[in-house]
């Protein structure tokens, strides 16, 4: 569990490409160690190596097939965050770093000292997002500003626009999109519901 707050970028070293997925060399500053999990860009991932300076993670075909990690190359920057420890502040909002869908940046926009990013939604995504709801962008915890059916947008700070990759992007970029679980959860129970009321009207009544 993450919370989509970005403690650093760190720059692909290497990329192996092989017939069952990707292997990834990332700079960073933190102490990892084998086993640990890391957002990766909004992925989660799990360490495979790790040593001064850099850690090495393995991309699975899933992975590959649904996110862009795969795509990156050496010199590419992503966003990095290490798991929620238990005690710890939620600064953001829970993120598990599980990639919903990859969307692409239709405009951005500089307003004043803020930056404003419009987004597309990924088909069957857009019953999720929410004006005022939580969503993550690459790992990062955003607000949604405005939405429709086919796209939302955001308003970026300038600590997290450089800070993160954000600053590196531009339109038609792909992003990684992560809707809020707790949205998913209240549609599980109100579908439940409904069917449970249903399979209850059609019991015969004494």
């Amino acid at each position: 569990m993450f919370t989509g707050i970005v403690e650093e970028t760190g720059e692909v070293l290497a990329v192996d490409r092989g017939e069952e997925g990707r292997r990834l060399r990332v700079e960073t500053s933190f102490g990892l160690e084998e086993g640990q999990s890391v957002s990766v860009s909004g992925a989660c991932l799990t360490v495979e190596e790790a040593g001064d300076g850099w850690f090495s993670l393995f991309l699975a075909a899933e992975t590959v097939d649904r996110t862009y990690l795969g795509r990156l190359g050496v010199g590419d920057e992503v966003n990095l965050e290490r798991a929620l420890p238990a005690d710890s502040r939620l600064d953001g909002h829970f993120v598990q770093g599980h990639v919903d869908a990859t969307g692409e940046i239709i405009s951005v926009e500089q307003v004043g000292e803020d930056w404003r990013y419009a987004f597309s939604i990924p088909g069957g995504q857009e019953r999720y997002v929410v004006e005022k709801g939580s969503i993550a962008v690459d790992g990062i915890s955003l607000t949604v500003a405005d939405c429709d059916a086919e796209t939302f947008e955001v308003a970026v700070v300038p600590e997290t626009y450089d800070l993160t990759t954000l600053s590196e992007k531009a339109v038609g970029d792909p992003v990684h999109v992560e809707v809020d679980v707790v949205a998913k959860y209240v549609e599980s129970l109100v579908s439940a519901d409904a069917v449970e009321g249903i399979a209850g009207e059609s019991l015969p009544r004494e």
